[in-house]
């Protein structure tokens, strides 16, 4: 028999009613629903609690079938968290708990009902607008409806809907065929234990205000409902490890840390995080320091993962995180910051430190340091030996090192961010410690602490020497500083023992005044020390990806972190430079080393020419043209602290060449006019192309240092590809979307968005691009140049080798002109630097000068830098510190976020 029914929005609510009657007695629930959420169980949650046995829903998603086949589970299960909670978790709560607590009792199973549910992509047979059901009974008997209502609340009671009910065999066969074949369809996801377990969390969530959780403060009620969790992939373990220790040691007595993870692992999310829990547990403010390059992507993502406001001084103002500008008033400027979390960049200490005195006469919460390894000592030691401890950092050291040094003190907290504590020494981390130590006695100690002394420190931590194998000369080591109660049961044993808490920093006892059972527990120490207590494993803290993808969480039994491997391609294939091509190339060498002669500024101002070249013809000619009108753009992006950025070229960067001697400018006008004699096509735009039709589908992100180069290849995209949109992700103001001949000027976030969603499979990017940014949708990258400074090759690889990147492995070109000092480079030092690589995870920064080297003609000189890199690493796997931690994704506690943003908005005033 076929019923038809018509439901609209009444008090009497049709459709509910249909549903609650048509449950009754049910033993079984088949549907097929175009849209399913929680809002269901809010109409008939009792009726579908009372069926007695399984109810089967398969949905329609906005996921993509290539997140369901993705290599890792993290990228599945955070595929479904984002297609199924879209609203923010406080909209969601307003409709009470209540249905979540009966959605969240199905999916266990807890009662006689049983709910399961599979996700079906949109890709598989596009929207399923078709929604249908099968009820079973007891007795045999089965009903099916077909009709326009999904299943939710919506559907089923507020709007106009349509339904057609018939219990003929042959309608509930042919609805159980179709929804067997939906269910079982390859691409059909059950549905993850991260949606389940969300639901169960909602059904127990309740706000609390600010001043309550200050009152027992912890970092998963912050976390939970904050961006990098809804939209993104939440914190990882490592992570959260960090985070958590970090925490614990500021409230005891002062967090002092290098982080030292390698690039590509989320250090920015793991300090701001940290920034988000003492500025809003303490009255005094958090200062950031950092190069001028990164303070616009670190506010970026404090706003965008964690919802933390924060303030970025340009040297004339501040600007928030919505990009709002104030100009301040008073007499000290750069103590009116308009926010609890300010960013200054270190180019201000560099170049004016009395401009920043007033930051050393405040007290502070927090100071963080990125790049931290830019403050070092002067004058490092030879390899062979260890070294001296620092008198005088004034005299001794940069004078970045030297504002650390007066500013430490200052401060509760110290966090110094690297990838590459040690450049070329095992002094370097030591020196990074004695700054960690200024105003905290936990990190080397007290007076006559042997850690003060790196001559006898380093080679015990280093494992050059023996750890004294008496107790009697073993303890000294070990009782100043004394290891935290949370490092180990017997630590904790001996404070409590002995009435020594976690703020005293120096145990007072000798070995031979100890007592019998705590002596027994001191050797237990003691043995234990140097594989896990001294303060270069307790203040250093490095983890790398070859280390999280090859450890397993106990907890999921799967790697840390998925590995993705990286094919490379283009390796020993160096692109051909010849004709005038070549003959141009010849006269920058010319021009580069009559100006290396000449002037005594940085070796980057030297070779200035041969790296814009080295870029691409079109970057050279650019370069030129300005250097020959000495009339460069007004838009400089330049760092105040290193030189070179995204290039345009600076006037205070150009001046130091002028004037131009004859000959150099006669060789500059010779190089100009072989470049345009050429009639034929940047060699490498020859190579790009062939690969970028082969990879498109996989989606490409290409990477140039300067903006002239990207801007050129976006516009040979647009003509190879007339109907697809190219994006030009570039400094502020510079970003563009090109699609055949128009060029339309887009926000930065915008072309994020497209490219997250797939809507852009290509986009070409400046190094601007290269840090902070998450591509894990695209698959290849085309590295059109090859920096000098390798860490900022890392960063762009690390843009799409990264966590949430659904593929086993990316593809990676990297483009450099034959006889160009890029492949002079490669050629005298690839073996040596892969060595480097594979010992440290990445190269240090101080390889660029060895660029700058063989770029000046001075190879020997480059191999005898190169020497100067340690050949151990100092760092092993005894700094990886991870360790199971709080279940942050169950937390049903959470701050409220409008009262959390307020207290973030105060200024330092």
């Amino acid at each position: 028999m076929i019923y038809r029914h018509v439901f609209q929005r009444s008090r009497s609510m049709p459709g509910k009613q249909f549903l609650v009657d048509r449950l009754k007695g049910a033993v079984g629930y088949d549907r097929i629903a175009g849209y399913f959420d929680s809002s269901l169980f809010e109409l008939a949650g009792e009726a579908l609690e009372s069926v007695q046995g399984l109810i089967r829903i398969v949905c329609n998603s906005d996921i993509q079938a290539k997140d369901v086949e993705a290599a890792s589970a993290a990228v599945r299960e955070q595929a479904q968290r984002q297609s199924f909670f879209k609203q923010d978790p406080e909209i969601l709560s307003l409709s009470g708990s209540d249905r979540f607590s009966r959605l969240a009792r199905l999916l266990k199973g807890s009662g006689t009902a049983r709910l399961e549910v599979r996700v079906l992509p949109d890709d598989a047979f596009g929207l399923v607008h078709g929604k249908a059901g099968l009820i079973t009974y007891a007795d045999g008997r089965r009903i099916s409806f077909l009709g326009s209502t999904n299943e939710t609340f919506a559907g089923w009671a507020l709007n106009y809907e349509l339904l057609w009910e018939d219990d003929s065999p042959e309608a509930c066969d042919w609805v159980a065929a179709e929804f067997e074949r939906l269910w079982n369809h390859p691409l059909a996801m059950p549905l993850s234990q991260a949606v389940v377990k969300e639901v169960d969390r909602l059904s127990r969530r309740f706000e609390i205000p600010v001043g309550e959780w200050q009152n027992k403060p912890e970092p998963a009620s912050l976390a939970v409902e904050s961006p990098v969790y809804r939209e993104q992939f939440g914190l990882w373990p490592h992570q959260k490890y960090f985070v958590s220790l970090a925490w614990r040691a500021h409230q005891v007595h002062g967090a002092r840390f290098v982080l030292a993870d390698q690039v590509g692992l989320g250090k920015t999310v793991q300090l701001g995080m940290v920034a988000q829990l003492i500025a809003l547990t303490s009255d005094k403010p958090v200062l950031v320091l950092l190069p001028k390059t990164l303070m616009e992507q670190w506010q970026i993502e404090l706003w965008d993962l964690l919802q933390v406001p924060s303030a970025r001084w340009t040297g004339t103002a501040w600007i928030d995180e919505l990009g709002f500008e104030y100009v301040p008033s008073s007499k000290e400027p750069l103590l009116a910051c308009p926010r609890k979390i300010g960013l200054v960049s270190q180019g201000l200490v560099i170049r004016n430190p009395e401009r920043l005195q007033n930051l050393l006469e405040r007290e502070w919460s927090c100071v963080i340091v990125d790049e931290a390894h830019r403050a070092r000592r002067k004058k490092i030691p030879p390899q062979d030996e260890r070294g001296p401890g620092i008198r005088n950092p004034e005299t001794e050291c940069n004078r970045l090192y030297s504002f650390l040094y007066k500013l430490a003190g200052k401060t509760r907290s110290l966090l110094l961010a690297t990838a590459t504590p040690v450049q070329l020494h095992p002094i370097e981390a030591w020196d990074l410690l004695f700054l960690l130590s200024q105003g905290n006695s936990h990190v080397l100690g007290e007076a006559g602490s042997y850690w003060f002394n790196p001559e006898k420190a380093l080679p015990l931590a280093l494992g050059e020497i023996s750890f004294p194998e008496e107790d009697d000369e073993a303890w000294p080591w070990v009782k100043n500083p004394f290891p935290p109660s949370w490092e180990r049961p017997e630590i904790k044993t001996l404070r409590q023992q002995n009435n020594l808490d976690d703020t005293r920093a120096t145990f007072p006892l000798s070995f031979q005044e100890l007592r019998p059972a705590d002596k027994t527990r001191a050797k237990t120490i003691i043995s234990n020390y140097v594989n896990s207590h001294t303060p270069f494993l307790r203040s250093i803290v490095r983890r790398t990806r070859g280390y999280l993808e090859q450890t397993i969480n106990p907890d999921t039994k799967e790697p840390y972190l998925s590995p993705i491997g990286v094919e490379l391609f283009g390796e020993n294939d160096p692109v051909p430079l010849d004709g005038y091509f070549a003959e141009a190339y010849k006269a920058a060498e010319d021009f580069s080393r009559l100006l290396a002669q000449r002037i005594h500024a940085s070796g980057f101002l030297k070779t200035l020419l041969l790296r814009r070249l080295g870029s691409s013809i079109e970057a050279g000619k650019k370069t030129i043209e300005a250097m020959l009108s000495h009339n460069p753009q007004e838009d400089s992006e330049d760092d105040t602290d290193e030189i070179e950025n995204e290039t345009t070229i600076s006037e205070d960067t150009l001046s130091e060449l002028y004037p131009l001697t004859a000959e150099e400018t006669e060789l500059l006008h010779k190089c100009y006019k072989l470049l345009c004699a050429a009639e034929r096509e940047d060699p490498k735009w020859q190579v790009i192309e062939q690969y970028i039709k082969n990879w498109k589908a996989e989606g490409c992100i290409l990477f140039s240092q300067y903006f002239d180069t990207a801007y050129w290849a976006a516009q040979k995209l647009t003509q190879l590809f007339p109907n697809e949109p190219i994006g030009l992700y570039a400094g502020s103001r510079k970003s563009l979307l090109l699609l055949g001949t128009r060029q339309l000027k887009k926000d930065r976030e915008e072309l994020k968005r497209m490219v997250k969603q797939g809507e852009l499979q290509i986009l070409v990017g400046t190094d601007a691009a290269s840090e902070g940014l998450n591509l894990q949708t695209l698959g290849t990258l085309i590295n059109i140049d090859l920096p000098w400074n390798p860490t900022k090759l890392e960063q762009r690889k690390g843009r799409i080798q990264r966590i949430g990147q659904r593929r086993a492995s990316v593809k990676i070109l990297n483009l450099r002109y034959e006889g160009s000092v890029e492949d002079r480079v490669h050629e005298v030092l690839s073996d040596r630097l892969q060595e480097i690589f594979k010992l440290f995870g990445q190269i240090p920064d101080i390889v660029e000068d060895i660029w700058i080297d063989i770029a000046l003609g001075d190879t020997e000189k480059a191999k005898q830098e190169l020497d100067r890199i340690p050949k151990t690493n100092p760092f092993d796997d005894r700094y990886s510190k991870i360790d199971r931690v709080p279940d942050w994704e169950s937390c049903e506690t959470v701050v409220n976020k409008l009262e959390k943003i307020e207290l973030l908005k105060k200024g330092w005033s």
